[in-house]
């Protein structure tokens, strides 16, 4: 039998499994995943290794992925689990009750994760249906690829985030229209050095608009460049240590948004989403002693907060 593992941001996951359960029964080999808001994506991957341990098999076993949304952050760590066993595992987005129902059923007669998947996206679209029903159907063409808009002249910046998990739900869907970019780049050593992570990053930017990820003096030289003209970016950093790094470079960064900083051994909760240790408050006053400013929110309709009164009120050691 197939495994089902469904997750989202907040209890999203387990509010549907319960809903399944009333209209299908009781299902066995189903285990629910939930992301909170203080948490980050290595306590999201550890959710779903011990979620894949109750299964007989394990990581061996057929499983299938159902998520809430097409590059949030459950979308992104069991993107990364499913590409290290693309035999046996499967993903689909967008979860809906008849898609749940339907993958329930789906089990009596199909042994393989990937069968599954392949077969719930028509009958997720099809339980999509307003009232009144539309005469027809207005097909809005998607953009492919975006607008590179290359064209003499320098890069604009529009808007500069620190976020541990970079491109995600939040990111794509409320972050990106607000900044009005039509680059997003994600700037990163380490990510840049990653082919599996570059490419999940590229398959989770928001239908037009472009992705690049490019280590930090890449990101110095680019802001240099005379022909990137046209391009207005979206740039996002990991943590603040790179964000540094970029502005000593020469990278123009007059405020930053900081959104999020996931918590690790060591590192102070500031308020649920930030997380930090003494290094990271030293590279937030040497960016603020450069004439930076910070604009704390997760996201845009979120009260702006003071930085560093929160890790005033925090005693980060």
């Amino acid at each position: 039998m197939v495994n089902f593992i469904i997750a989202s941001h907040g209890e999203f996951a387990s509010g549907i499994k319960m809903s399944g359960q009333m209209i299908f029964g009781e299902q066995e080999n189903v285990e629910v995943v939930t992301f909170m808001p203080n948490e980050g994506p290595d306590d999201l991957r550890k959710k779903y290794l011990d979620a894949i341990n109750q299964f007989e098999g394990g990581l061996d076993s057929q499983i299938l992925f159902l998520v809430d949304l097409w590059g949030g952050s459950p979308f992104n760590q069991a993107n990364l689990i499913v590409a290290e066993h693309p035999e046996n595992m499967a993903l689909i987005s967008g979860l809906n009750l008849p898609m749940l129902v339907e993958a329930y059923g789906a089990r009596f007669t199909k042994d393989h994760a990937i069968e599954i998947a392949q077969d719930l996206v028509p009958i997720a679209r099809d339980g999509v249906k307003s009232i009144p029903e539309a005469e027809e159907a207005k097909k809005v063409p998607a953009k492919a690829g975006g607008n590179s808009g290359l064209k003499e002249g320098k890069l604009k910046i529009n808007l500069v985030r620190i976020d541990t998990r970079l491109l995600h739900g939040q990111v794509a869907t409320a972050w990106t229209p607000d900044s009005k970019a039509n680059r997003i780049i994600v700037v990163s050593d380490n990510v840049a050095k990653d082919d599996m992570r570059k490419n999940l990053i590229i398959q989770a930017a928001p239908n037009g608009i472009n992705a690049n990820v490019v280590p930090v003096d890449k990101m110095i030289e680019v802001v240099n460049d005379n022909r990137m003209g046209g391009v207005e970016a979206f740039l996002l950093f990991e943590n603040p240590e790179d964000a540094l790094r970029a502005i000593e470079g020469g990278v123009p960064i007059d405020t930053i948004n900081v959104g999020s900083m996931a918590h690790s051994a060591g590192k102070t909760m500031v308020n649920k989403v930030l997380s930090m240790d003494q290094t990271d408050v030293q590279t937030f006053e040497k960016m603020r002693d450069m004439g930076v400013k910070f604009d704390v929110r997760k996201v845009p309709s979120d009260s702006k907060a003071d930085l560093f009164e929160l890790i005033k009120k925090a005693h980060v050691k």
